[in-house]
């Protein structure tokens, strides 16, 4: 088997309400000098592989890390402890709003957000139309980005992600956004994509979809990882740790 992710003893802290910022000097010092009043950590001392095609999803409740986790998979964030190694490209789905210009029309932000994900421009102007009638945003070409409602923005980011040939997606919670119809159709698509041999590190509450796409679960609490097996076991120990009803 070929890794995908490898992460060993990861750790990154933040202060409150924003991200710590660390001086040349604490950069060469230990943990004690850069843990100051204010700050707390995120995650510490996580460790687990990935192994190219595989179906990861992340468990926890709100604020123990799970997003934080995917924003350090994608390069988004650096470790303040540990490392992160990613083999391949990433197609991050994380944010709604990430790599899309309000000003720019819906075509400007095609080309644009593609280009930055490496998709050459003859490989834009190629798959342009499945893009556009994927999102079903046909005679919102040229709307202004920032005057799409939040479900066409959700369409938007996931049918151009989708098209990304990168070997690893990452997705946060973002379809729940969207309605119902436009849903299955996400998911069907993820379906051809793990098919296709993708690896899927997935993070929602909705176990339903964590059952259907992953065969593998992370439970992080406490910015740690309580558990690494099959996904119905822990799914089975955090509703026995924390029943989200």
């Amino acid at each position: 088997m070929v890794t995908a992710i490898q992460v060993e003893d990861l750790g990154v802290h933040f202060r409150r309400n924003r991200r710590g910022r660390r001086s040349f000097k604490d950069l060469f010092a230990g943990a004690s000098r850069r843990s100051r009043p204010g700050e707390f950590w995120a995650l510490r001392g996580v460790s687990f592989a990935v192994e190219q095609g595989e179906s990861i999803g992340v468990v926890g409740r709100n604020g123990q890390g799970k997003s934080t986790l995917l924003r350090l998979v994608a390069g988004v964030l650096l470790p303040d402890e540990g490392r992160v190694q990613v083999h391949g490209g990433v197609a991050p789905l994380i944010e709604i709003t990430g790599g899309f210009v309000g000003d720019l029309t819906v075509r400007e932000n095609v080309r644009l957000t593609a280009g930055l994900h490496g998709m050459s421009r003859d490989e834009v102007s190629r798959r342009y139309d499945d893009i556009i009638s994927f999102a079903e945003l046909a005679g919102f070409e040229d709307t202004p980005y920032k005057h799409l409602s939040n479900g066409m923005k959700v369409r938007l980011a996931f049918s151009v992600v989708s098209q990304l040939d990168e070997p690893i997606l990452l997705v946060d919670e973002v379809l729940a956004v969207g309605d119902k119809a436009f849903r299955d159709k996400c998911y069907k698509r993820i379906d051809e994509l793990l098919a296709d041999g993708r690896t899927l590190f997935f993070v929602s509450h909705n176990e339903r979809d964590l059952r259907r796409f992953c065969t593998r679960g992370l439970y992080l609490d406490k910015g740690g990882l309580v558990l690494d097996g099959p996904i119905g076991e822990v799914l089975d120990r955090y509703n026995a740790d924390y029943d989200p009803r």
